[in-house]
């Protein structure tokens, strides 16, 4: 049998998902509806038994600005063990600082100039607010234009919203 690389197998692994079909799981929890786990479902059934299961993200988001995003992403398990976690650190670290999150959270419901962020409640200083600004844009969660408009890119918006989800308990 021929051994497929992990990019192989990663992009049959992201055809598969994309071809996901909503379907209800057989049993589901105890105090969950059938429909509940339909993405868990459809991802379980387009794995099949790949060793170590995997991951998948996704999201269909309208932000207030009327931009529009649809994305997904998913990795093999055991290719995410293989990684160096300490790479992803600065990434994640700028996310860290709750003025930060407001930022990240202002442009993306279209306060995009560091004039209009700055006549926002609590962000602090000018100063402050462009040092946050460049360790968005420096960790990649904001880019920014010659005229200083800052933006979220489009790649990065379900992410971040997944992030953040995913930190709420």
């Amino acid at each position: 049998m021929e051994e497929r690389s992990v990019e192989e197998r990663l992009a049959d692994l992201e055809q598969k998902v994309a071809a996901l079909t909503a379907e209800p799981p057989a049993t589901p929890a105890p105090g969950r509806h059938e429909q509940d786990f339909w993405a868990l479902e459809g991802l379980r059934g387009q794995i099949g038994d790949l060793e170590g299961g995997a991951v998948l993200f996704t999201g269909i988001v309208q932000l207030p600005t009327d931009e529009r995003y649809e994305w997904q992403y998913g990795l093999p398990v055991e290719r995410l063990m293989a990684e160096d976690w300490s790479d992803p650190a600065r990434t994640l670290a700028a996310l860290g600082h709750p003025v930060r999150l407001t930022l990240l959270r202002r442009v993306l419901e279209g306060v995009r100039n560091p004039a209009e962020l700055a006549e926002q409640e609590g962000l602090g200083t000018t100063g402050q607010i462009y040092h946050h600004l460049r360790q968005l844009v420096n960790a990649g969660w904001l880019r920014s234009s010659a005229r200083g408009v800052y933006e979220v890119p489009g790649e990065r918006v379900i992410p971040l919203l997944v992030l953040v989800a995913g930190a709420w308990r």
